[in-house]
């Protein structure tokens, strides 16, 4: 006898199902970006010193421990998915992302309790580090599995869609609270809002996703792999994940250096108010909303590859000099003009290849494989880019330095690319035991 969570996907159910299967999204990059807007307050909370830039460094080296956990999670998850299935994977991930917003929320400062304090914080990004290593990657195969024939590309872009929506929210709520508190009342306790409003959320979004049915793609298959094939397969197809892991050091850079480390360059290194900050980073989150769908579909009429090689060769070739114009002469509208370029960029990059990742990776390992490849990204390069970003503009003494970050991100998806679509990288599969 059948059971709900086994029911197919209807045609009917399309829109409901991305809803329900992205609300996780939104969850992990609200908090996310909660941390790297509020980072300045955060260290002061959590890990106070005589210098502002270690208080930082401290903080951006807690946010990029998170990351670390990811390839982790990736594999225990991911496997997990791949064998029991997508919906309860996605259920068992939302929970483990819940405890972690849970402690950025209510553990008390370092006044408060001393080194217990940045530990649990810590604690807090490693269990979410855990859980996000697995998310991005089930949600993607679950939206490239639910699609109808021919609309890939549209339907796995609502994976990153969902995440500019938690950023619109989250820079909303900041520049209420920034409009409404005085800044000693935002650094004493006011930074915490909108971590309680997560913490009210995730109930929500819970409920909504265990009521998610299974894919038929995946109800299709006859058997499913055990843990130790899925690694033997993995272990075969190295070639293909590191170049998958290429692909995405593109998307995932330019992701977190034009959101979550936007505010606090716009304060810190620009010194323009963090009001411009914050106006910035939501018109950035609208038009990456905007764009990621629209380059999305365009993927599937004209193809992955002749988006992804205009859009990464041209990040490699104009981030640094943009941003050298802005440092020159940091203004408003100066800032608003870079950071819409590169989040065109960013997100037409992005819309085509979120489904091209789930196309080359083979079925049976596909969450795994996807969220390895997009874990190793995250951990190695995105996830550190505020503490990579931070330490070459105090190292080199150029604020444009982010530029260079950037370009290289560029550099990565046009060779991924290029040795995806000539051929050169490809999947291999396991031999039957006939054989």
């Amino acid at each position: 006898m059948s059971t709900p969570d086994l029911a197919p996907t209807t045609p009917h159910s399309k829109f409901n199902a991305v809803i329900r299967v992205t609300s996780g999204n939104f969850i992990e990059m609200f908090d996310f970006f909660l941390f790297g807007f509020y980072a300045t307050y955060i260290s002061k909370a959590f890990f106070p010193t005589d210098s502002e830039y270690a208080s930082l460094m401290l903080t951006f080296a807690t946010f990029g421990a998170g990351f670390l956990m990811r390839p982790l999670g990736a594999i225990i998850l991911g496997s997990y998915i791949d064998r029991i299935g997508r919906r309860k994977g996605l259920v068992l991930t939302l929970s483990i992302m819940a405890s972690g917003t849970a402690l950025m929320a209510f553990v008390p400062g370092y006044a408060s309790i001393g080194l217990a304090a940045p530990f649990l914080v810590l604690i807090g990004r490693l269990l979410q580090g855990f859980s996000a290593g697995v998310e991005l990657g089930g949600v993607s195969v679950y939206l490239s599995e639910m699609a109808t024939p021919g609309h890939k590309g549209f339907y796995t872009s609502w994976q990153s869609a969902s995440q500019q929506v938690a950023i619109i929210f989250a820079a909303l709520l900041g520049y209420l609270i920034n409009d409404h508190m005085s800044k000693a009342e935002i650094a004493d306790w006011g930074w915490r809002i909108p971590f309680y409003i997560g913490c009210m959320i995730i109930p929500i979004v819970f409920y909504i996703r265990k009521s998610l049915q299974e894919t038929d793609e995946f109800l299709s298959q006859k058997t499913h792999p055990s843990t130790r094939e899925m690694l033997s397969a993995l272990t075969l197809n190295w070639r293909l994940v590191l170049t998958g892991m290429m692909l995405i050091v593109m998307t995932t850079v330019s992701f977190y250096l034009i959101t979550v480390y936007t505010p606090t360059f716009g304060k810190s290194v620009l010194k323009l108010s963090t009001l411009d900050s914050l106006l910035v980073t939501l018109c950035v989150g609208v038009s990456n909303f905007a764009w990621l769908p629209l380059f999305g579909a365009l993927s599937d009429r004209v193809g992955r590859w002749p988006i992804m090689a205009t859009s990464s060769g041209l990040t490699l070739v104009t981030a640094y000099p943009l941003l050298s114009w802005l440092v020159s002469e940091p203004s408003f509208q100066r800032m608003l003009g870079v950071e819409l370029w590169l989040s065109f960029l960013y997100a037409s990059y992005n819309g085509a290849t979120i489904a091209a990742l789930t196309e080359i990776i083979p079925l049976k390992i596909r969450t795994t494989g996807f969220s390895l490849a997009y874990s190793l990204a995250t951990a190695l390069f995105g996830g550190l880019t505020p503490l990579v970003v931070t330490w070459l503009i105090e190292t080199t003494g150029d604020k444009a330095a982010p530029g260079y970050w950037m370009g290289m991100a560029g550099a990565f998806g046009l060779i991924a690319t290029t040795l995806i679509y000539r051929g050169i990288v490809t999947a291999k599969t396991m031999p039957s035991k006939a054989d």
